[in-house]
């Protein structure tokens, strides 16, 4: 493979040491498109890939243990493990999502990538075992706290994300965080090497991409998925309230614009009540864990419900996974692999 590890100048890459990988680019977890043979198509061109529970058992119905033992007879290269960690989750979710990071870790997955919530327990429970914990955070109030429980690095999420998107550019994230002395990932709007270079030139020691990897030819999304992908451009990537009660980066079609990007006024005065909230998100993700992943599996319809990131922009042909982890890896900056 061409190229090599990219580092802030001056610095080496503490995100592929911490990782153990060769390029610094995580397949994101997506619900419901992380299928086993994608995350370990990018883990095994170097890269990581993150399991994605909730799309391992429901969407593409695994035994998560049996999910991990797929995943690792097409790869022995080091994958990931996503953690949600929503306060609204109940306790029986909680439970599951334990024995998934214990599970996780007897089949020696190190790199978990935390989100929605305080990740303290998964630092404290995967800490002794040598595991590394990045958190998902928008603003720099977040990323405080996530380092305060323990993370080692974060995943800045702007406003060019697909699914739920931050609100902030790339540039301003990097600006705001690059102080707090951790490693950075820019998660939203990379598509291409001339994203990924731009990312890396401001500063963020690696990249998280979601949208460009559902158009490959190992993610199992419907093809009308992938073309959408492929036809978009920047102002067909819309956002909307009324799938998950939170703003969701979704593809313009004739589904969302009727339903439009706002909640409903009770949703809304629900949705801001201190002790109805969490309530309502869990009502919402109930609601959301079918509606993705019918949108995801067939083809057009009258309720297309497809994430996506402004990157869309960038991606112009559907390629192997593989092919996208040779071609970042080719365009990092001779002077950043050298290090």
């Amino acid at each position: 493979m061409s190229g090599g590890p990219a580092s802030p100048p001056g610095s080496r890459n503490r995100f592929l040491a911490q990782a153990g990988i060769e390029v610094p680019v995580i397949c994101g977890a997506m619900y419901p498109c992380s299928n086993p043979e994608l995350v370990a198509a990018v883990s095994e061109a170097g890269g990581i890939g993150i399991v994605q529970p909730l799309s391992l058992v429901y969407a593409h119905k695994l035994e998560f243990g049996a999910g991990l033992e797929r995943i690792r007879q097409l790869t022995k290269k080091p994958v990931g493990l996503n953690v949600l960690t929503e306060k609204s989750l109940s306790r029986v979710y909680r439970k599951r999502m334990e024995s998934y990071v214990d599970a996780a870790l007897a089949h020696g997955i190190r790199f978990f990538v935390t989100a929605l919530g305080n990740p303290t327990w998964v630092v404290e429970r995967v800490g002794p075992h040598g595991g590394v914990v990045y958190h998902d955070v928008v603003d720099r109030r977040w990323a405080e706290k996530a380092l305060a429980g323990g993370v080692k690095g974060l995943i800045c999420v702007n406003s060019r994300a697909g699914g739920h998107a931050g609100s902030r550019s790339p540039e301003h994230l990097a600006a705001d965080l690059a102080d707090l002395g951790v490693p950075l990932i820019c998660a939203g709007g990379v598509g291409s090497e001339e994203g990924f270079r731009r990312a890396l030139a401001l500063g963020y020691e690696g990249v998280q991409m979601g949208t460009r990897f559902i158009a490959t030819d190992e993610c199992r999304t419907h093809p009308d998925y992938k073309k959408a992908i492929l036809d978009a451009g920047e102002d067909d990537i819309v956002l909307t309230e009324r799938i998950t009660g939170v703003p969701l980066a979704v593809i313009r079609t004739p589904y969302v614009e009727r339903i439009g990007g706002k909640a409903g006024p009770v949703g809304r005065l629900l949705l801001k009540g201190r002790r109805t909230k969490h309530l309502m998100r869990a009502w919402y993700s109930v609601r959301s864990f079918w509606k993705l992943k019918e949108a995801a599996s067939r083809g057009s319809s009258t309720r297309d419900a497809w994430q996506a990131g402004k990157s869309v922009a960038e991606i112009h042909e559907v390629l192997p996974a593989a092919e996208v982890v040779r071609r970042l890896a080719a365009a990092i900056p001779p002077a950043a692999a050298s290090q």
